[in-house]
């Protein structure tokens, strides 16, 4: 075997490894110390304030300010959408720069390993290729996780509105109305249920609604239930009927939601022309055409080249 072969392949193995071994070494913590272990082990941990600390090094943090820019406006929009997407640790943001960084160098090495040694153009554009792999897979998959939540949020909030419209009108609190709507709506939306237990939870812990409702618009990223928090926090402020203000909002969200009905049915149109030209039409003209091309292969070429 080529020994660059067998030199790269032995650079790509202790480069995983101490990757791996970093990462470990940086998600771990391995500063702990000895009552911080023991802590954890008899279940102290939970209640000991030095467990509340970021177990990441200032590795991974530096890692998080590069991948994430160096404004806290970036870092911010960046630990939001991380939010909105599911991912509720507090140190999201430096797990989701460690895996790009991470991915990046292990994309690099395995593309490097695979694409053929015939020149050096090729192991240069494979290593970019799988560093670009590699540093943006993290995002996508966020991104596919952020939109299947919204739509799985949207998807049981009409219906949940009209939960809280008749939990209001009977009488109900708005705090005592999340809650009952959010028992009711466990079974079929738990995502949408946790995020109103989650308001009922903060308010009852000393939170300003309006504050937990700002919260809830933040966590979720629906253009809905960021105006659902916008409606009940204008009627906080300006003392105007609860009831209607949400019965008028239910109306808004279904018309909404047949709007969506409707433009999802009118693209099916387009959709199937594509299909039927890509696939369907295709075959039809095989079927059609084909029969005729096999009778003038076997009669007409035949008597024509006799006449000749």
């Amino acid at each position: 075997m080529d020994p660059l072969i067998l030199a790269a392949g032995g650079l790509a193995a202790t480069a995983v490894c101490g990757v791996a071994y970093a990462g470990y070494a940086v998600l771990t913590g391995s500063d702990r110390s000895a009552a911080d272990r023991l802590g954890q082990l008899t279940g102290a941990a939970e209640d000991d304030a030095r467990a509340q600390r970021p177990r990441l090094s200032a590795i991974a943090q530096t890692a998080a300010r590069l991948s994430a820019g160096t404004d806290e406006a970036a870092v911010s929009a960046l630990r939001k959408r991380l939010l909105q997407a599911g991912y509720r640790d507090r140190n999201a943001v430096e797990l989701y720069s460690a895996s790009r960084t991470i991915g990046a160098v292990i994309g690099a090495l395995f593309c490097f390993l695979i694409v053929p040694k015939t020149s050096l153009l090729w192991m240069v554009g494979g290593a970019l290729l799988g560093t670009t792999i590699g540093y943006y897979l993290p995002a996508i998959l966020v991104t596919n996780s952020l939109q299947k939540r919204q739509e799985t949020l949207l998807r049981a909030f009409p219906d949940s509105m009209d939960l809280l419209v008749s939990c209001v009108e009977a009488g109900l609190g708005v705090d005592a109305a999340f809650r009952r709507v959010a028992e009711e709506i466990e079974g079929t939306s738990p995502e949408l249920a946790r995020e109103l237990q989650l308001v009922t939870h903060e308010v009852n812990a000393g939170m300003p609604r309006v504050e937990a409702l700002r919260r809830l618009g933040d966590r979720t990223g629906v253009d809905e239930i960021i105006s659902l928090c916008n409606v009940l926090i204008q009627a906080e402020r300006f003392g105007t009927s609860v009831a209607r203000s949400l019965r008028i909002h239910s109306e808004v969200v279904r018309v909404k939601r047949m709007q969506r009905a409707e433009e999802k049915a009118g693209q099916v149109s387009p959709k199937l022309t594509v299909v039927m030209i890509c696939f369907i039409l295709p075959c039809l003209i095989i079927v059609l055409i084909g029969p005729a091309v096999v009778n003038v292969k076997n009669i007409l070429l035949p008597s024509m080249s006799g006449a000749g």
